[in-house]
């Protein structure tokens, strides 16, 4: 488990680093088009590039942090700090599009003043291409390591690469065309664009920093648990768990007959662990074990138990809404 960890974070570092020289080639080449043809479309990618090179600065230190061992000043670890990045990495593309619109509203009253465009056109479709298979390399790296950061910092670098073919398009009309009004109307288009990748990645920073639940994880969470699920487990209830970086806290109740001993709870401990890191490697795991009591006797499947009171005559659904709520002999009273 170890050397699969170990095996993640090198990933996560590769990518990061990768991003970061990438990044800043890409402005080089967009300062140079920006220069050449004074287009405020082209501005904006170029903007755009820098707040790249911000993020992913800030990304690969979130990654070397987060990578950190729990201490006795973080027991669960470091990696909440992927959710700050995460939102800082929003809060940076939205500045990056207030300034795009501030500069084509300017633009638009000065009037645009655009000169070899065809030498622009060429260098941001160059650069529209290497980030857009940049962004798709980040985003399947963050999802195979379990990295927020990267995922975000994938989807800002796709934002640049969307922003590239959006200048792409402000030049070609403008050469087709020769109304230079557009490109900085398209610029705006663009920006606009930006701002809803900003806040999505704002949005999904709160999500995480306040363990908002994530519904595709605890489909995947019930299922497997479900899967696994034995017929002396009387009841499951009160599941809960929350996502720091890579890692995933996981605790529940479980039910199992009053005459199981600590060895065998403890057995049954380890068997859920391993099974649920099957899915999730770096899975922590604790559970409150509750022991039955003669009025679950109706709900148990434990054929083989020697102490049954009664036969079973009651039966419910192991669901996600079972796993989540409350224990059985309350749902029961309830009704």
């Amino acid at each position: 488990m170890d050397d699969q960890n170990s095996r993640l974070i090198k990933l996560r570092k590769k990518a990061a680093i990768i991003s970061l020289i990438v990044g800043v080639s890409m402005l080089v080449f967009k300062i140079l088009a920006y220069l050449i043809t004074g287009s405020a479309a082209i501005f904006s990618d170029a903007a755009e590039s820098i707040v790249h090179i911000l993020a992913t600065s800030m990304a690969l230190f979130s990654i070397f942090l987060s990578s950190l061992p729990a201490d006795t000043s973080h027991p669960y670890g470091h990696g909440n700090v992927e959710y700050f990045s995460a939102g800082i990495e929003g809060l940076l593309i939205i500045i990056a599009a207030v300034v795009i619109i501030i500069e084509s509203v300017n633009s638009i009253i000065a009037g645009p003043e655009l000169k070899q465009l065809g030498i622009g056109a060429v260098v941001i479709s160059f650069a529209s291409v290497i980030n857009l298979i940049l962004g798709n390399y980040l985003i399947r790296t963050g999802k195979k390591t379990n990295s927020l950061t990267l995922v975000a910092d994938g989807k800002h670098v796709l934002t640049d690469s969307i922003t590239s073919f959006g200048v792409i398009v402000a030049v070609l009309l403008v050469i087709i065309t020769g109304i230079e009004l557009l490109d900085p109307i398209i610029a705006i288009l663009v920006a606009l664009n930006i701002l809803v990748t900003g806040y999505k990645l704002i949005r999904e920073s709160i999500a995480g920093l306040m363990n908002e639940v994530n519904q595709k994880m605890l489909d995947k969470l019930t299922d497997k648990i479900i899967s696994i699920k034995k017929d002396y487990w009387i009841d499951i209830h009160e599941l809960r768990f929350w996502q720091s970086g890579d890692k995933i806290f996981i605790d529940f109740h479980l039910i199992l007959p009053y005459f199981f001993n600590i060895r065998q709870t403890h057995d049954e401990e380890s068997y859920i662990r391993n099974e649920l890191q099957k899915e999730f490697p770096q899975a922590e795991l604790k559970i409150h074990f509750d022991y039955c009591i003669d009025d679950l006797c109706k709900f148990c499947n434990f054929n083989n138990c020697e102490y049954r009171k009664e036969e079973k005559n009651k039966s419910f659904v192991w669901d996600q809404k079972k796993l989540i709520g409350s224990p059985i002999y309350k749902n029961y009273k309830d009704h």
